[in-house]
């Protein structure tokens, strides 16, 4: 006999509730969530690694990686022993005293031995006994007692020992990048060449955007098919030739050709067919019947333009401009091409390669170099990025 049970009213809210959750979960919102959070991880780890390199002691560098920046640190060091006059004698023995570390040194001694090959014999406190003669007793702090029944007459001594560092963090590393010579000047060199190279593009692409997005002229699709043709264009290939076309027009004038104007330019063309796509296509989505109300009052495309469409279009100036100063900044190519090595003019991506070529063993200044390098990017993007998502999909999926 089937039995009937009506559910209580509460029960069915939390069963309905429980159904539509599951029913909302897909399989494609997990697997678009987790790629989302790979990316965040694989973009936020090495940066994090970087900075807290780019703060850590050079001896703790050496040795150990950043993820360990907050465990003690050990490491094998050969450390020298005093020659034969510093020993006393006291009674029927001869006594060397002394510490094996600086005054002031944050080192410990963790263990210690006679042999290059077994740093690690004996534990601090013990005893043991040395090749060259006596026996030496070593502490945690570096101080040690030598002892022997005959005269020292030796005239060179080391012992090898596993000394434990300490967490150290300092800005020296900053402090010496910063100080280093032309880093200053390169710095300014890097804003006089990206500021320019940013604001240039978005000025002329808007322009052009507004023109293929609602001005109706002859072959516009055509240009708007060139546009999205030159966006595969590869740098590399165009380099040169404009290059060459450039330095023939400033022999034609009398002018430099390792100016700035030449890289302003440069990075102009290269950034005009993805400002242009980009823009053109967030202003094709506008509602057209703002614009018809506004001829219909008598504004002219350039009012509509200045008045209307650029204070709409900011999402999408904020994703270029964030696209173009971030690929402008970190540029060596364009930057060795069109300005050379020129040391008034050397941005702060040449510089840091000719500090890498000088200091290539100094991992310290390396980091703190390239987390110097990548700051300012740092703060443009977070500074925008609440405009860069909306901007990037409106150019991405809306046509005109």
């Amino acid at each position: 006999m089937a039995t009937i049970t009506q559910a209580m009213p509460g029960e069915r809210t939390v069963a309905q509730s429980g159904s539509s959750w599951l029913a909302r979960l897909s399989v494609g919102k997990i697997v678009a969530q987790l790629a989302l959070l790979f990316l965040v991880i694989v973009w936020t780890v090495p940066t994090a690694g970087l900075l807290i390199s780019s703060v850590r002691d050079k001896d703790q560098l050496r040795i150990s990686g950043w993820w360990e920046a907050l465990v003690t640190s050990e490491g094998n060091e050969a450390l020298a022993l005093p020659t034969a006059v510093d020993q006393v004698q006291e009674g029927d023995q001869y006594v060397i005293r002394g510490n094996l570390l600086p005054e002031g040194d944050s080192r410990t001694i963790v263990r210690f031995g006679s042999s290059i090959n077994n740093p690690g014999e004996a534990e601090v406190g013990e005893t043991l006994e040395m090749r060259i003669g006596g026996q030496i007793t070593v502490n945690g702090d570096g101080s040690y007692e030598w002892v022997s029944e005959t005269p020292f007459d030796h005239d060179r001594a080391r012992i090898f020992a596993v000394t434990g560092i300490p967490p150290t963090f300092t800005l020296e590393n900053y402090a010496e990048v910063l100080t280093s010579n032309g880093i200053g000047r390169s710095f300014i060199n890097s804003f006089t060449v990206t500021i320019p190279a940013t604001i240039i593009p978005i000025l002329i692409a808007a322009f052009a955007a507004y023109a293929l997005a609602w001005m109706q002229f002859p072959m516009r699709g055509l240009i708007v098919a060139l546009v999205v043709g030159l966006l595969v264009v590869p740098l590399q290939m165009s380099l040169i030739p404009l290059l060459r076309m450039y330095n023939g027009i400033a022999g034609i004038t009398g002018g430099q050709s390792k100016t700035y104007l030449g890289i302003w330019l440069a990075h102009t063309g290269f950034g005009l067919p993805l400002a242009i796509y980009l823009l053109r296509n967030y202003m094709a989505g506008l509602p057209r019947e703002i614009m018809e109300s506004a001829r219909m009052d008598g504004a002219s495309h350039f009012q509509i333009f200045t008045t209307m469409v650029l204070p709409l279009s900011f999402p999408a100036l904020a994703s270029f401009a964030i696209f173009q100063f971030l690929w402008t900044w970190n540029d060596l190519l364009v930057a060795t091409v069109f300005l050379g090595n020129n040391e008034s003019q050397i941005v702060l991506t040449a510089r840091l390669r000719e500090l890498l070529g000088s200091r290539g063993d100094n991992w310290e200044i390396l980091t703190a170099g390239a987390f110097v390098s990548i700051v300012v990017p740092l703060i443009v993007f977070f500074s925008l990025q609440r405009y860069f998502v909306r901007g990037l999909l409106a150019g991405s999926v809306k046509g005109g």
